[in-house]
């Protein structure tokens, strides 16, 4: 049954354009619902999907909904995942009927994304200008560039030398979608973000690297790509460090330039194309939460 579970995921990948985070969520959403099926079935477990019937489904379902390890936002996906997959089979000619079809998708409970305000976002960005050498002139390059972008952290990451663009009087950063086949985007950044990046890659970066050919733009202690992880961490880091008490996130700092930018006038439109969104209603979740900071302060 993992083999049609590849097949779809291959599916998304090539034909779809999904991104690879997507993807790996979808692979263990899925092999999770085998899991349930086997651990459930026993000796009477299917051999094939067309054997899965929509009891099968609606049981995983409420063991999801009873279990206190998901949020309502995780079941959802997970619904979803398996209700795609059966789409896909059926498009496909593997079985007749979609199990899946008069299964309602659970309610989420829309929360607003979290944003810091600027004197916490001042906060850490200075957080690393009290520390020495080529780490932290490469994690103050990165948190001014994410802050100053408002770029996705893979985005991030996945930035080469040839991205960037510095000059006198400012730059730009030109950025790939999270979804293969998305359009590049170019942001345009100035002031201590410019500084910290030409500083970074003149100096800090020289010390990192290993290999003269690898194109990474910000590197981890082994001259490598640094992860996703590793960007998590470093921002950990200097989050405890300045005494940060709210949660923050590499996304937070994304939240937190998105209602920043507003709060200073930028229109929904600009935010839209900065950020990359392909629909402008998944910017205006950021005008609730402008003014709802607004409120707070006054």
């Amino acid at each position: 049954m993992k083999d049609r579970v590849q097949g779809f995921l291959n599916f998304l990948e090539q034909e779809k354009g999904y991104a690879e985070n997507t993807i790996a969520a979808y692979q263990n959403d899925l092999n999770q619902f085998i899991q349930y099926i086997h651990a459930e079935m026993g000796n009477e477990k299917p051999d094939s999907w067309a054997e899965v019937n929509k009891s099968m489904i609606t049981g995983y379902i409420g063991r999801l909904k009873n279990s206190d390890s998901y949020a309502s936002s995780t079941v959802a996906r997970k619904v979803a995942a398996t209700k795609s997959f059966f789409h896909f089979l059926v498009a496909k000619g593997e079985i007749k009927e979609d199990p899946t079809i008069t299964l309602d998708s659970p309610k989420v409970k829309k929360r607003l994304p979290k944003a810091i305000s600027p004197g916490e976002i001042d906060r850490l960005l200075h957080a690393p200008v009290g520390e020495n050498g080529p780490k932290a002139q490469r994690d103050l390059a990165l948190l001014e560039l994410l802050y100053a972008s408002g770029m996705r952290v893979t985005e991030l990451v996945s930035l080469n030398l040839e991205d960037i663009g510095l000059e006198k009087n400012g730059g730009q950063v030109r950025v790939k979608g999270k979804k293969t086949n998305a359009k590049e985007r170019v942001i345009p950044i100035s002031g201590s973000s410019v500084q910290a990046l030409k500083y970074y890659i003149t100096n800090g970066r020289e010390q990192l690297v290993h290999d003269p050919n690898e194109q990474a733009l910000f590197l981890n202690n082994r001259g490598q790509r640094l992860t996703r992880q590793g960007l998590w961490l470093i921002i950990k880091h200097y989050v405890e460090a300045v005494g940060i008490s709210t949660q923050v996130t590499p996304h937070t700092l994304r939240h937190s330039f998105a209602a920043h930018k507003l709060s200073q006038g930028k229109s929904l439109q600009d935010i839209q194309k900065l950020l990359g969104h392909a629909n402008i209603s998944t910017t205006q979740v950021y005008a609730h939460l402008s003014q709802d900071n607004n409120e707070e302060n006054e």
